[in-house]
């Protein structure tokens, strides 16, 4: 059993300019939560707070029972919580078995070798495992940053924006896997402007507008208020 991670009533502000106001919203294990809205509308900075990068005013951010909000992103990912980047954090001189394996070791842990060995396959990287990935498509870049992520045996995982630069054949890839991610008990946490992406693979749609949410429920129901 994992612990559930939610922000509760989140504010913050950064000169006069209101980027949170009063969020509050949970990441469940066993279900995608996908969080939408226009540029400026406060996806990024939650993202930010649930992962440890910024810090809120106010509120609180959990994993379970246990109080985060202090605590560094570094220390998160140890507690079992995984992230992917908007733009690609991949180290191009690196193999990608060698990136994988940075993703196992900031984890720490006696789980991460078997989750290395299968964030590998189920990636489909084994045959470019040994390729820099300075050589690789920005489709099997964002499968490597995926595996990396995974390679920790993370319980809740967080992903900004993971279609960026994926044609529809590799989004379609991208949200069977998430979809077996979840099926297998992990909790997940997207952010994403395409809506189209969301409405196949999200369970539950957080729409926000000015730093706020502003509809929350079921994928179909949701989207059809915002489109």
């Amino acid at each position: 059993h994992h612990p559930t991670l939610a922000a509760h009533r989140v504010t913050l502000a950064y000169d006069g300019f209101t980027a949170l106001d009063d969020v509050t919203l949970s990441v469940p294990r066993g279900r995608i939560t996908a969080v939408v809205g226009p540029n400026g509308a406060g996806k990024s900075t939650l993202f930010h707070c649930l992962a440890g990068t910024l810090r809120p005013d106010s509120g609180r951010i959990t994993l379970g029972t246990r109080d985060i909000t202090r605590l560094p992103a570094h220390a998160r990912t140890r507690s079992g919580m995984a992230r992917t980047f908007q733009q690609l954090a991949v180290f191009p001189s690196l193999t990608v078995e060698e990136n994988v394996r940075v993703g196992a070791d900031q984890a720490g842990g006696a789980r991460t070798g078997a989750a290395h060995d299968r964030a590998l396959r189920l990636l489909a990287l084994t045959d470019l495992a040994a390729r820099p990935a300075v050589d690789l498509s920005t489709g099997a870049l964002r499968r490597t940053e995926l595996a990396r992520a995974l390679a920790g045996g993370p319980h809740t995982l967080l992903l900004d924006e993971p279609a960026a630069g994926l044609d529809a054949a590799e989004a379609a890839a991208l949200t069977t896997l998430l979809r077996a991610l979840v099926a297998d008990g992990m909790a997940l946490l997207v952010v994403e402007h395409d809506l189209d992406l969301v409405a196949g693979l999200a369970d539950t749609v957080h729409v926000m507008t000015a730093g706020r949410i502003v509809a929350s429920g079921p994928a179909d129901r949701v989207l059809e208020e915002v489109r």
